[in-house]
């Protein structure tokens, strides 16, 4: 398994407004999780008029800290990369009190394909609340007068993921698409492995030579660091079928010898990464099951 080095640090204080760059700065949310690490990085673009990426969960004391970090400036536009309750809650606060209108892919479940799969469990949640008010498609742009940031669709994680590549500074805000602290959970059934892969090659091809997460600090080296991503989810892949293979034909004996070294309360979240990866084997063919993939059946190599 290709061992995968995260940058785990960050310097901050919750509240407090980070100058990343003379257009990004960065407001964390006093959320941290076990899925969030330290905290939602929500961002802030522009110098006047700005634009607030990932609002972040429904909590006063976030809001609060964002209001302070946006006086004497007009915010203009609230986006949004995908729908989990610790990334766009707030925006209906912000919206309220600024009057500024949201985008983002679609609500939550927006380009999800059609699935018999249980419901997902893990993670923050789903913020079946939001619909935003401008839809944004693959390369869509939305400008304010220093800056423009184009939208990069980037399903797996969620089927409404939206990456965003600020064009002046060539950096690429990668939601919980590509994380500077852990690898992404991929849960079923609006998360999906397939496109996840295909995303995350999507931006292999792409010019931006640092990513900003909004979980864990700046991925400096996506070149390499994203290409290191898909080998190890391939050799994930690898080890469900060599777990297959040795007669483990359920996700809970799977991830039992698979995850070993993980702590059993991240297990439920492996369990639906390894059901992702299911489902992508039966969709290739390399797997069979009597029904539809789930957590609870029985697998088998073809």
């Amino acid at each position: 398994m290709t061992k995968l080095v995260f940058n785990q640090t960050l310097d901050f204080e919750y509240a407090t407004v980070a100058q990343l760059s003379p257009l990004v700065q960065r407001v964390v949310a006093n959320n941290p999780s076990p899925f969030t690490f330290f905290g939602t990085g929500t961002y802030i673009i522009g110098t006047t008029d700005v634009a607030v990426i990932d609002p972040g969960p429904d909590n006063d004391e976030h809001v609060e800290a964002i209001n302070r970090a946006l006086e004497g400036r007009n915010l203009t536009h609230l986006i949004i990369t995908h729908t989990h309750l610790d990334h766009s809650p707030a925006a209906a606060a912000l919206k309220a009190s600024h009057g500024a209108p949201t985008y983002g892919y679609g609500p939550h479940g927006a380009g999800q394909k059609p699935s018999s799969v249980e419901g997902e469990s893990v993670e923050e949640g789903a913020d079946t609340a939001f619909v935003p008010d401008h839809r944004l498609e693959d390369g869509a742009q939305v400008q304010g007068p220093d800056w423009t940031l184009e939208a990069v669709y980037t399903p797996g994680h969620t089927s409404n993921h939206l990456c965003y590549a600020l064009k002046e500074e060539n950096v690429l805000f990668s939601g919980d698409h590509v994380m500077g602290w852990s690898t992404t959970v991929v849960s079923p059934p609006d998360g999906d492995m397939a496109r996840y892969m295909a995303s995350l090659q999507k931006l292999v091809e792409r010019p931006e030579h640092t990513y900003w997460p909004t979980h864990g600090d700046a991925v400096k080296d996506p070149a390499t660091f994203v290409p290191g991503l898909i080998t190890h989810r391939l050799q994930r892949e690898k080890q469900v079928l060599h777990a297959l293979n040795q007669g483990l034909n359920t996700i809970p004996e799977m991830v039992t010898q698979m995850y070993q070294d993980v702590p059993s309360y991240l297990h439920p979240a492996a369990a639906r990464s390894v059901l992702a990866h299911l489902i992508w084997l039966v969709e290739k063919g390399q797997v069979a099951t009597d029904g539809a993939p789930q957590l609870l059946s029985r697998y088998r190599t073809t």
